[in-house]
């Protein structure tokens, strides 16, 4: 579902930076990795990594702040290869590997970590949600409250009838009440962490500004 959730995210955030202006898609608006076109690179610095130390394949980038794309077309072009490749490799998994181990070395301060997969994974899906948090703040201050759309997990799960949520029609903004099977998420607990982080994220980049 989470590697599902990521192509479905990325679309989205990548139609709303598409709309900005060059200028506005480079500016510096003091979040961690300053602009859009930082953000949006260090996201796929930090998968390409992740995914080299799970399947010992691929570029590793050696600077968490480095620019791989310089052009937003060809950004673009390279998240969509990669989340594609994300997709795959998380089909491939099953009960066993997931409870495998394997070894890296962190970039930052370098150390050799041997730990569980299953746990590993959840720091990978949980990092996109994280940095996509602050991409949404640095768009919605820059065009509006409207510019950015929704990356909320359970409007993924509407919209494709995963996660136990039969399939809707209904808007981001329509109310009304839908019943959720949380046994169909890895955890209810990890999904309000999830959101919460989403949330903080905002908040503290626009006190950044």
């Amino acid at each position: 579902m989470f590697a599902g959730h990521n192509s479905w995210a990325n679309e989205r955030l990548y139609d709303a930076a598409a709309k900005l202006s060059e200028a506005d898609y480079r500016a510096d608006r003091g979040a961690f990795f300053k602009s859009v076109h930082g953000t949006l690179n260090h996201l796929l610095v930090g998968d390409r990594l992740w995914m080299r130390r799970f399947t010992g394949e691929g570029d590793a980038p050696s600077h968490l702040d480095a620019i791989l794309c310089e052009e937003f077309t060809g950004l673009r072009a390279a998240r969509r290869a990669e989340d594609q490749r994300i997709a795959y490799y998380i089909d491939g998994l099953d009960e066993a590997k997931l409870a495998g181990e394997f070894t890296y070395c962190t970039i930052m301060n370098p150390v050799t970590v041997t730990q569980v997969l299953a746990p590993a994974l959840d720091h990978f899906f949980n990092h996109q949600t994280h940095h996509r948090g602050q991409a949404h703040c640095l768009l919605t201050a820059t065009g509006g409250h409207d510019f950015a759309p929704s990356f909320d997990l359970i409007l993924f799960q509407r919209e494709t009838g995963t996660g136990g949520v039969p399939h809707s029609t209904m808007t981001p903004y329509s109310l009304g009440c839908v019943w959720i099977n949380t046994a169909n998420i890895v955890s209810f607990n990890d999904f309000l962490h999830l959101s919460h982080r989403f949330l903080v994220d905002q908040i503290f980049v626009v006190l950044r500004m």
